[in-house]
């Protein structure tokens, strides 16, 4: 038999259990991402889990407000992204599951083609370190440069070997780079940003990246002691397996993304 002190502490915590999973699972996340999670949370509301959703304006105050403990997840980013933040900000936010992998284009409102780009040609991407890595990746995989082998996403334009055409890259702030599709001779885009801006045609890229980095598929990330959290659990997975929310992410992103995890 239980002593009553024992007993006690653990109805305390079962209690305490309880309470956490009867209080709302908040989520952060940002607009290229919002509109199937809010049909997950809707589907998670029907199975008697109450989520709340935060729409962030930036791709700095999610994980801030994780690390704080003012939301429970993030969706928003990937694994470079995630060690880059982690790095800057002397936090230890971890990934917990995988979403889906939106990809990447080059964009042109002049040439129809990458070989059509004239020496000197202006090119935009987006100027955070991990994002403008993957510009790099992208042109490298269209021929207009050459990296040093094995950098990655990691690469920067000191990693250049080649450039026979001489290309400009100009930096940008990766939510404005569809501004700079009128003014570049080539941009790189995120159709989630596209298809919001409502200004060119999402699927209309001379190249993309797809899969070929499996390493950007964008993550539900926690605090390591979020990691048995059973409210999580269940949300990740009405995400990930919901006939509606697939149709959302199908309505929304179109073909120009590919699910994460193993189905």
């Amino acid at each position: 038999m239980l002593k009553p002190t024992l007993l006690l502490a653990l109805t305390l915590l079962t209690g305490l259990a309880h309470a956490a999973d009867d209080k709302p699972l908040i989520v952060g996340t940002t607009a290229a991402f919002a509109i199937p999670l809010e049909t997950a949370v809707e589907e998670a509301k029907k199975q008697g889990l109450t989520v709340k959703l935060v729409e962030f304006t930036d791709w700095i105050a999610p994980n801030v407000s994780l690390a704080a403990g003012d939301i429970d997840v993030n969706y928003f980013q990937h694994k470079p992204f995630l060690e880059n933040a982690n790095t800057q900000a002397g936090t230890d936010l971890v990934p917990y599951a995988p979403g889906i992998i939106n990809n990447v284009g080059l964009y042109s409102k002049r040439y129809k083609s990458v070989d059509e780009l004239p020496k000197g040609a202006s090119v935009a991407i987006a100027n955070d370190p991990i994002s403008s890595g993957r510009g790099l990746q992208l042109l490298a995989k269209a021929g207009l440069i050459t990296l040093k082998p094995g950098v990655g996403y990691k690469a920067t334009e000191d990693d250049i070997l080649t450039n026979p055409k001489g290309i400009k890259i100009l930096q940008v702030e990766a939510v404005q780079l569809v501004r700079a599709y009128d003014d570049a001779d080539l941009v790189q885009g995120y159709p989630a940003y596209i298809r919001l801006a409502k200004t060119f045609d999402a699927g209309s890229a001379l190249l993309f990246d797809g899969l070929d980095h499996p390493e950007y598929v964008i993550q539900f990330v926690i605090k390591p002691e979020r990691k048995d959290d059973p409210r999580l659990a269940k949300f990740v997975d009405i995400y990930q397996h919901s006939p509606v929310v697939r149709a959302s992410l199908d309505k929304i992103n179109g073909k120009l993304y590919q699910v994460g995890w193993k189905e």
